[in-house]
């Protein structure tokens, strides 16, 4: 007789747990609403699903791609009831590529989504609204992207150099023919740039490709090996044949083959050139860049002579504009090498009044001798985790106003509630439509103190 074991059996709480949902499985679905990040949602047998691809309304077979505890992730792998919004994708890459996720949808229902989640964001993290909305600064939906980097792998067993971009939430690369999303030029780069590219002698040494247009088109190869000279010769000829610059990559920061070209984009409204570099940030929709630059200078409104704070100011994308319509400008970055960059920007562009400085706006202000006699106005462009150490001194710098420019709605909220602690009141904002066939959400705050 077998001996019993003394030890308890515990029964989970709540009763049975129900089977796992593999991965592959197809199921077919009633999608009811979007996520804000693109996604339909449906709900089935308790568990929540998350369908790439699917639009309110639809009937949809979606095949798992992952599951955990009641949260399944899914794709849309055909659409049996469509919705009346549903269009034809632009790019044959939509489905599979991982760079536009809401190509299936219509520009006004994307623009829509993204003025939902910013007015969700702000009500569900800090119990606000704005007194009033701004309308949505948007340009063109396709041919807006003027900055793309093409993730490139050599495939031992195709023997095969695969050149194109991530696929969602993956590492594998979705081999690419066109890019709609590009701006024309890079557009017309492409396919002489892959041809070129897999007719390498040695493409295993290639880590990764990036393309720029603003003043000229630029071409920056990201090499992880020493390149033999019959690929420099093919690299050089092709430049020479597009006019494009080319700049490479080893070990250090990127090196222009021709170093006295010049790189940079341009805004126009205020007749500025800013030099720009590879791997530099920049913002990659240069319509909609140029109305969030004047949308933010129309809210802070600064009078000549009056002294205004760019933090995270990057080349002086907002702070050379300040300065050219009279304002007394401070901007403040965390990385040397684009201080340095914003003040060669300054100089060229004769402007006198603006001043750059490095520091770490993670950490108190109130020792920095150029925050000490306070500022009229005050302009805020974090990425994507914020700027919650800087809006808790924010009082301290006397700012009238403040304008926030953010890459996600969830920090801005978090760091509105702060704002609004110290006193300050959340005046507008609105939804900047930075990346079109995306969900990302860009957005405008203005504050104004109480």
């Amino acid at each position: 007789m077998a001996k019993r074991s003394g030890a308890l059996r515990f029964q989970p709480s709540g009763g049975e747990r129900k089977p796992q949902v593999p991965a592959g499985k197809k199921q077919r679905l009633g999608i009811e609403r979007l996520a804000h990040d693109g996604r339909g949602i449906a709900f089935l047998d308790g568990r929540t699903w998350f369908v790439e691809g699917a639009l309110p309304g639809e009937e949809v077979e979606a095949r798992v791609l992952a599951a955990r505890s009641q949260i399944v992730e899914a794709r849309c792998e055909r659409v049996l009831v469509g919705s009346a919004q549903r269009r034809a994708e632009p790019c044959p890459h939509a489905r599979q590529c991982g760079g536009c996720n809401l190509q299936h949808a219509a520009a006004d229902d994307q623009l829509e989504l993204k003025q939902r989640t910013l007015n969700e964001q702000l009500a569900r993290f800090a119990g606000l609204q704005p007194e009033a909305w701004a309308a949505a600064l948007s340009g063109p939906e396709l041919g807006y992207r003027r900055r793309a980097r093409l993730a490139v792998r050599w495939d031992v067993k195709a023997r095969r150099l695969d050149i194109g971009f991530r696929a969602t939430a993956s590492q594998q690369i979705v081999s690419i023919e066109q890019c709609p999303v590009l701006v024309q030029p890079l557009q017309s780069l492409l396919p002489d740039l892959l041809a070129m590219l897999r007719g390498f002698d040695r493409p295993q040494a290639i880590g990764h490709v990036e393309l720029f247009s603003g003043t000229a088109e630029a071409l920056l190869v990201r090499h992880t090996a020493t390149l033999p000279a019959s690929d420099l010769a093919r690299l050089a000829a092709f430049s020479e044949a597009h006019r494009a610059q080319l700049w490479l990559q080893g070990e250090g920061e990127p090196q222009a083959v021709e170093p006295a070209q010049f790189l940079g984009y341009r805004l126009a409204q205020w007749q500025l050139e800013l030099a720009w570099r590879p791997g530099d940030f920049v913002q990659v929709n240069a319509p909609v860049n140029e109305a969030m630059v004047a949308q933010a200078l129309e809210w802070l409104a600064p009078a000549p002579g009056e002294r205004v704070l760019d933090l995270f100011c990057g080349l002086g994308n907002f702070s050379l504009p300040l300065a050219r319509q009279g304002a007394r400008v401070v901007g403040v970055e965390g990385v040397e090498a684009m201080v340095g960059r914003a003040r060669d920007n300054a100089q060229r562009n004769g402007l006198e009044h603006a001043h750059f400085y490095q520091a770490d706006l993670s950490k108190p202000l109130a020792d920095a001798p150029w925050a000490r006699d306070g500022f009229a106005a005050v302009l805020l462009d974090p990425p994507r985790d914020g700027a919650l150490q800087i809006v808790r001194q924010m009082s301290m710098l006397e700012a009238r106003r403040v304008v926030y420019v953010s890459c996600n709605p969830a920090t801005l909220a978090r760091d509105a509630a702060e704002l609004v602690a110290q006193g300050y009141r959340l005046k507008r904002a609105g939804v900047l439509d930075m990346f079109p066939q995306t969900a990302h959400v860009e957005a405008m705050a203005l504050f104004e103190r109480a």
